[in-house]
């Protein structure tokens, strides 16, 4: 370009510094055409996320990674500062040397581009993998966020096109939004430790178990119904009682019939015999660790009547474990929150959201009814049959779900600061 082209643009750059060492008001295009300002996340529609560019961050430099995990690949998607397409890499899946070699050599690349240190961020979805991917990108220095998959905006299209790599890419705008303080553009999953994870176990377990034994009693009734029979046999004397079953036109038990139904009978007794097994593992970790804290508000929610060790391990592991600031927090991770619906003069709310932890809402509905039993003079049970009266049906099961909520709401303060819920009954310590 010939000098005294050059002198335009001179004067302009100027002038423009001069207008805002002057406090005046610059148009944003300007400032993104001078670098003064990061450029605006192009709209979601956009596959290559070419108008994503970032420009180059001479202070902190940092390399944006998006990993899409699956059972046979990962796709990376790294944009790298200065770089206005980003950049694709396939590996084979659970290749972490790969992935580290992956990011070390990124890493260097650029530091000798820019000659400075470079940062690292990294992001993947929550899913069947984990948190073990998550430990060990932060045990090689990258700062990594587990992003909840539900909380990411999509197109409402009716058809969506779906690839890994526009996951990746789309992963890859929203972490970038989200550095840059858009906390609305997404969710970031809280990663518990090692011995927090491991603290669910048992009582997961637990679940499946009985899950288990309900599905191998249904099988044996079943079977049974097919003959005309309508008693089961009962497990302590299961010989003597299936010896002298007969079907509903008079016959005896079929012989193969009463070979599946021993078979059934001895999954059973295994299957009771396993969740006797995981109850005292269960009370023999409350009794080693007295002093743990997951453990003393374990012991505090079951002196509370109607609270059993089951109820109290499922909610100090899957909720109280945490720390809420308020009961707006703790009601949403849980799920049991309405959902507002306002537009106009239209102003009400809908059904729950459903968006916290399944399991900790499946225990607190039957917990809320369990409290109607075992706790009838407390004020939540009072403010219920003041709500509901006689009603039944679809109105009882909708203040239960509200009742639930109240009632989380008081245990949680219970725990946290020792205040018992107004007219609940404590059991007497031995």
């Amino acid at each position: 370009m010939p000098w005294r082209l050059r002198l335009p643009y001179e004067s302009l750059l100027a002038q423009i510094e001069s207008r805002q060492a002057a406090g005046a008001k610059i148009e944003v295009w300007f400032q993104m055409l001078w670098g003064r300002v990061e450029p605006i996340l192009g709209s979601p529609n956009q596959s290559d996320g070419a108008a994503t560019m970032q420009p180059i961050d001479t202070v902190n430099p940092t390399i944006l990674l998006a990993i899409e995990l699956s059972a046979s690949t990962w796709l990376v998607a790294a944009r790298v500062p200065g770089s206005e397409k980003p950049h694709l890499h396939r590996i084979d899946g659970g290749d972490t040397a790969a992935l580290l070699a992956l990011i070390s050599s990124l890493r260097d690349r650029v530091a000798r581009r820019l000659d400075a240190a470079i940062g690292v961020v990294c992001c993947f979805e929550a899913g069947r993998d984990g948190f073990w991917l998550h430990r060990l990108l932060t045990a090689h220095g990258v700062a990594n966020h587990v992003l909840e998959p539900a909380s990411i905006l999509v197109n409402r299209r009716a058809r969506r096109a779906k690839t890994d790599r526009l996951d990746a890419l789309g992963m890859l705008r929203v972490l970038a939004a989200y550095l840059r303080g858009d906390c609305q553009s997404c969710s970031m999953v809280r990663v518990p430790t090692p011995d927090e994870e491991d603290a669910k176990r048992t009582h997961r377990e637990r679940e499946n178990l009985v899950r288990e034994r309900l599905r191998i009693e249904n099988r044996i009734e079943a079977l049974l119904f097919t003959q005309g029979i309508r008693k089961r046999p009962s497990l302590r004397s299961w010989e003597r009682d299936l010896a002298v079953l007969r079907t509903g036109d008079g016959r005896e038990m079929p012989s193969h019939l009463r070979a599946e139904l021993n078979r059934l009978r001895r999954r059973l007794v295994i299957t009771l015999e396993l969740i006797r097994e995981v109850e005292a593992e269960r009370d023999e970790a409350a009794e080693t660790k007295p002093q743990d804290q997951a453990c003393r508000k374990i012991a505090a929610l079951c002196r509370i009547r109607g609270l059993g060790d089951n109820f109290a391990a499922v909610l100090t592991r899957e909720v109280f474990y945490r720390s809420f600031d308020n009961r707006r927090q703790i009601a949403s991770y849980v799920g049991i929150t309405p959902m507002p619906y306002q537009s106009g003069g239209m102003d009400r709310d809908r059904r729950i959201s459903r968006a916290g932890n399944p399991r900790a809402r499946t225990t607190m509905i039957q917990l809320a009814w369990l409290w109607l039993r075992y706790q009838p003079g407390s004020e939540l049970a009072e403010w219920f049959r003041k709500r509901v009266g006689t009603l039944a049906g679809r109105t009882r099961r909708i203040a239960i779900v509200a009742m639930a909520r109240k009632l989380l709401i008081a245990l949680w303060r219970y725990v946290e600061t020792g205040v018992v819920p107004a007219g609940a009954e404590i059991r007497v310590e031995a």
